[in-house]
Order: C-alpha cells, then structure tokens, then sequence
C-alpha cells in the first residue's frame, strides 16, 4: 500500500469531516518527522473542539493555525505564521479541502450563495496556492529528487464529481446545487492551470473527489464513511507521480472525467 510520507503537511478546513478525518490517519500512521499543520476558520471556537483533543494526543504531530479561505489577510497571516515553523526543507503537500456547499437552481440560486461558494471553493485556494507557493518551490529544491511525488511538493485539490462538467447533468435532480457544482467547476480550472504553472518546479498538483460521504457537507444519506473515504485518498495521495499531474482521480484511484 502507498503511504504518504510527506514530512510538512497542511490541511485547510481541519476541524472537521474529511479535513479532520485526514488529520487523523495521518497521525495514526506518523512518520518520525511529519508534521501537520491542521487549519480552520475559529481555532479556540465549539466546532474545533475535537481538532484540540487530537492536538493533545498527538502535541508534537501537529500545530493548529487559523486560515479563514474567505478572508485574504487570514490567508497571509497563516502562510507567515507557518514560514516560521517549517525551516529550510518547506512545505511538501498541501491538502485544499476546505470548502463549502450551497443548493440551488438557475431560478432559485441567490448571489449571496454564488458569491460565497465562489470566493470560498474558488478564489480561498487560489489565495492558498499563491500564498504557500514559496514554501512548496523551497521543498520541490530541496528534495533533490527528480520528478514528482505528494512526498516532495504536491497541491492536492479535494474537488467533487459535483463540479464535472460530463457527471454533474445525470445527477443533478437529486443534487441541485447549482452554486457549488459551478464554483468547483471553477475549481477544477484552477487545479488544471496551476499543474500548467507548476510542471517547472516539479510541484504536483491534482483534483481528488473523496466520494459521496457522511459528513456535515455529504448529509447523512451519503454511502462512505469519513474513514472508508479517506483510507482511499491517503492510498491515492501516497502513490502519485508525475503521470498523474494535472489530472482529476477519486479515492478508489479511478479517473474522474472533467
């Protein structure tokens, strides 16, 4: 089985669901040198209390730090913050997963919820990429290992099926998420251009979707399990290479069409 082993790891939208779920495994399976960096929006606030227990398990494993997607100085201030803490080796994967979920339809969807899905789902992790990039080049050098991997520098995207172009129509009468579908179809542009600007510096960088999965996004008739779901993309994240660059998968590994 593929392992992640990456050594600097950061995860947006950690405090909860698939984001705390990845935390999680990555702590039970920890390499002597790996180090989370878990973020969220309200570190101290109730929905990030099981994100503080895991901490006091696992002090050394990982820092929370507060990143706000939707607020573009949170986003400096996170990225200054970690630079601080990750020394001369960088950031080698970031992990996009936070985001959030708005039902609607051409004539129902409001442009408050367009506005919000797409400043979170889509402008939030440009302002990431853009912010951590300097981190990722720093570990993509000092791998001094040629070609790509989630364990040298990676930006993995956890996209949905929700924002594919081909899978969405046949779905959408029982997911009418008009705000959502469009802004990670957004989302996916972006995935597919920053893997454009990365091939140089030897950065990986692909969309995953995690699969329909029971969390406070998913709802409860979702068919995964948080853990089922995240095995798979852990297995996934650990085994890409350059053949996957720029490409869009599910956690089972299966390609995903745009």
């Amino acid at each position: 089985m593929a392992v992640v082993k990456a050594c600097k790891i950061l995860i947006t939208g950690a405090n909860r669901g698939l984001g705390l779920e990845i935390v999680k495994q990555l702590t039970e399976n920890s390499f002597p040198k790996q180090h989370i960096f878990a973020t969220c929006r309200d570190p101290d606030g109730p929905k990030s209390e099981a994100l503080r227990e895991l901490v006091k398990k696992h002090p050394s494993a990982i820092t929370i730090i507060r990143l706000d997607a939707d607020d573009p100085s949170s986003v400096k201030e996170s990225a200054k913050k970690v630079g601080s803490l990750l020394g001369n080796n960088g950031l080698n994967l970031l992990v996009n997963n936070a985001g959030i979920v708005a039902n609607g339809t051409i004539q129902t969807s409001s442009v408050e919820d367009m506005k919000n899905t797409f400043n979170t789902n889509v402008i939030g992790p440009l302002l990431i990429i853009r912010e951590y990039l300097p981190y990722l080049q720093m570990a993509a050098k000092a791998s001094g290992i040629p070609g790509m991997s989630s364990n040298k520098a990676a930006v993995i995207n956890i996209s949905t099926v929700a924002g594919s172009m081909t899978r969405m129509p046949s779905i959408y009468n029982q997911f009418p998420t008009l705000p959502y579908g469009v802004s990670k179809a957004g989302f996916n542009m972006l995935t597919v251009l920053a893997a454009e600007e990365f091939k140089a510096d030897e950065i990986l960088c692909m969309a995953l979707h995690p699969g329909w999965v029971k969390t406070e996004l998913g709802g409860d008739e979702a068919t995964l399990e948080p853990k089922e779901s995240v095995e798979g993309m852990l297995r996934v994240i650990g085994s890409l290479t350059e053949k996957q660059h720029g490409g869009f998968m599910d956690y089972s590994g299966e390609t995903v069409t745009w």
